[in-house]
């Protein structure tokens, strides 16, 4: 487990259903999400592209470690809710690397969400099966 003795730098990122606690730590470049490798959690390179975007955008690629916890949802929204509180820890540590962060979108948070399922539809838009007879 990781203890913190060095100071870290904090971050809290959401993407639908997603909440990511992220802590940056500088270091060599180590990603760890719930206490694994993010090679073992992510399975899809897509996914761990995403998790770095911030880092290729500011150009501070293996400065700084993270340590993330992210809970709810997809692993499609959990990698996006630990590129938003990426970006803010990275923000927290860094104020002129805000512009660049801010430029990309990175700060802010995706709105979109699951719609809600309505009554008399058996989805949120899909009606049921029409009948003639």
């Amino acid at each position: 487990m990781y203890t913190s003795a060095k100071p870290y730098f904090y971050g809290t990122g959401r993407r639908k259903k997603s909440v990511a606690r992220v802590r940056i730590v500088p270091g060599t470049g180590v990603i760890t999400i719930n206490g694994r490798d993010i090679d073992d959690y992510f399975g899809l390179e897509t996914l761990k592209l995403i998790v770095n975007q911030p880092f290729g955008v500011t150009g501070t690629e293996g400065k700084f470690d993270i340590i993330a916890t992210v809970v709810g949802g997809g692993i499609s929204g959990q990698a996006g809710a630990i590129r938003h509180g990426l970006a803010r820890a990275l923000v927290c540590s860094d104020e002129t690397l805000r512009p660049a962060l801010k430029a990309a979108g990175f700060l802010r948070r995706d709105p979109r969400m699951k719609e809600r399922k309505k009554y008399g539809l058996k989805g949120a838009r899909r009606a049921p099966q029409f009948s003639k007879r």
